[in-house]
């Protein structure tokens, strides 16, 4: 091989590091190469023949193979076929020296895995040329690697923190769930039956009841705006607060001087609510709500609506009544005035509070089940008992709708009125 002058110029790029195989049987032709590259910076092995060269890069992981075309034992493209089965982790540049220029013979090095070609004389300033290309692609594809370790070990961690989280969240669930610890609870003078369906792990859906003392008793329905965990840890303090087990200054009961409990008239506790919001709590969050007192005794019934869908009466002759004109959501604005609502039961009618999942449920094409929609599913099921009522609301709404998981929190209240004597 000849060479048009010394290859001895800087070459003025990252040669540090990389480590090239020179493959040609002629000692003279590797002892040039190999002089000049060395003085490049690379790290220079040679092999005299194609099939000494491939046992090379069998323990070796050489960064880039300079290899002439024609050697005994493998030719240049039958050594850079092998060369590109070798199972190895970084790329390896392959450049074939050949006196061939006719277009088939180019063909013959590609389709064997050659990255370039040089034609023998070769010339100084091409030599450098292909090699700048060979170790700039060599450091992208190392970049590249890089990169990739970095993503997959980022990933990686996620998953770690993913399952964890994973892990806290259906904790969390359980723990949300066991708020609502009866669904289905009987008493003197009624009963009342409960719905919780989180769209997720958690939710910010609400529903219960308490005693307030002996023939009244409070049941109520709230959504928390938003999803997860902020919206189900606000429920969860909503749930301490309307309990009988824990009057106060912040609950729905507050003590007499005699010992015993009563509660707010439930626009007063509304307004409380709110306020308790605004000023103490302070979160980017609020919610609806509908809260009823109920006397068992007489049937009279005592309720707020607060941004939440209408309760409803489902009467024994199967009509259903919309209670409630609206009202403002709880923890939007200050000094919100709320209206009670007052109506009567009869023994064997029904009260129902709802959340706007059930309400607000889309249909395919946008629209909503809404109220009317609602009072449809409740009359043509209104010959069930109550937990079975809830249960068939979500299986119609799903039918309906063609899903099989909710799209939004739902939740429902039904309370029983069967009266005292």
């Amino acid at each position: 091989m000849t060479l048009t002058r010394p290859l001895s110029l800087a070459l003025d790029m990252p040669a540090q590091g990389l480590t090239v195989l020179v493959a040609d049987d002629s000692r003279a032709q590797r002892m040039v190469l190999a002089m000049s590259l060395g003085r490049w910076g690379f790290h220079v092995v040679e092999a005299a023949s194609g099939s000494e060269a491939m046992e090379l890069c069998r323990r070796t992981a050489f960064d880039i193979v300079i290899s002439d075309w024609v050697m005994p034992g493998l030719t240049g493209p039958e050594f850079c076929r092998a060369f590109r089965g070798l199972p190895r982790d970084g790329y390896g540049y392959f450049i074939l020296l050949t006196s061939k220029s006719e277009k088939a013979e180019i063909a013959v090095g590609l389709d064997a895995g050659a990255d370039d070609f040089l034609t023998k004389p070769v010339s100084a300033d091409e030599l450098r040329a292909r090699l700048r290309s060979a170790t700039r692609i060599i450091g992208m594809q190392r970049e590249l690697v890089e990169k990739n370790r970095l993503v997959v070990d980022t990933l990686t961690e996620l998953q770690v923190v993913h399952e964890s989280l994973n892990r806290d969240l259906i904790e969390a669930k359980k723990l949300q769930q066991a708020l609502v610890r009866d669904r289905y609870c009987s008493f003197p003078g009624g009963a009342a039956s409960l719905l919780m369906r989180p769209s997720g792990h958690v939710g910010g859906d609400l529903v219960g009841w308490f005693e307030i003392r002996p023939k009244l008793v409070a049941i109520y329905s709230i959504d928390v705006s938003g999803h997860g965990i902020a919206s189900a840890m606000l429920s969860a303090q909503l749930a301490g607060m309307l309990s009988g087990h824990a009057p106060g200054q912040k609950g729905a009961l507050s003590r007499l001087g005699t010992g015993h409990y009563t509660s707010w008239p439930p626009e007063i506790l509304a307004g409380r609510l709110n306020r308790i919001m605004l000023e103490e709590m302070r979160v980017d969050l609020y919610f609806t709500m509908a809260y009823a007192e109920v006397d068992l005794k007489t049937g009279d019934v005592q309720l707020v609506q607060a941004g939440h869908p209408h309760p409803v009466i489902l009467r024994t002759d199967g009509t259903v009544e919309a209670l409630g004109e609206g009202g403002l959501p709880i923890g939007l604005l200050p000094e919100v005035i709320y209206t009670r609502v007052q109506a009567r039961l009869s023994p064997g009618d029904r009260l129902i509070l709802a959340s706007d999942g059930l309400t607000e449920y889309p249909f395919p094409g946008g629209a909503e089940l809404g109220t009317e929609g609602l009072t449809t599913l409740i009359r043509q099921s209104a010959h069930l008992p109550s937990p079975a009522l809830l249960e068939a609301l979500v299986w119609d709404l799903f039918s309906l709708t063609g899903a099989d998981t909710p799209a939004d929190d739902i939740s429902a209240a039904i309370l029983d009125f069967a009266g005292l004597p």
